[in-house]
């Protein structure tokens, strides 16, 4: 994978995290509700997307980054499968069955991309 896709993925990271700062009830709406704290989860998150973010920019850190980006988005997959218990008794477009097979199919790729940036850094 060429050094663009780790630096879209590094900005992509990073959008996404400041994305949890300004729209903080969107990303608390994602976590599931069996998790104490959902609000701690959002900032950890962006934090740790922060983070990968900047492992991603240093080629030498870049390897580290990718598997880093890796298990930051599998461990998302959890809120999307969580999610797929709830496609009857939620509303909005993301919390029905379409909307949520939807995150699953898009969060995946997304693991790939950083698998392949991982792989090749």
């Amino acid at each position: 994978m060429s050094t663009f896709a780790a630096l879209a993925l590094a900005l992509f990271l990073t959008t996404t995290a400041l994305a949890h700062f300004a729209l903080p009830a969107y990303f608390t709406s994602l976590v599931p509700a069996w998790l104490a704290r959902p609000g701690l989860f959002v900032v950890g998150s962006a934090l740790a997307e922060l983070g990968t973010a900047a492992l991603l920019l240093t080629p030498g850190t870049r390897a580290v980054g990718g598997w880093t980006a890796v298990g930051l988005l599998a461990a998302f997959q959890v809120s999307h499968v969580d999610a797929a218990r709830h496609t009857r008794t939620r509303s909005g477009i993301l919390h029905r069955t379409g909307g949520v097979v939807a995150r699953l199919v898009v969060n995946a790729g997304y693991i790939a991309w950083a698998a392949a940036v991982a792989r090749t850094a």
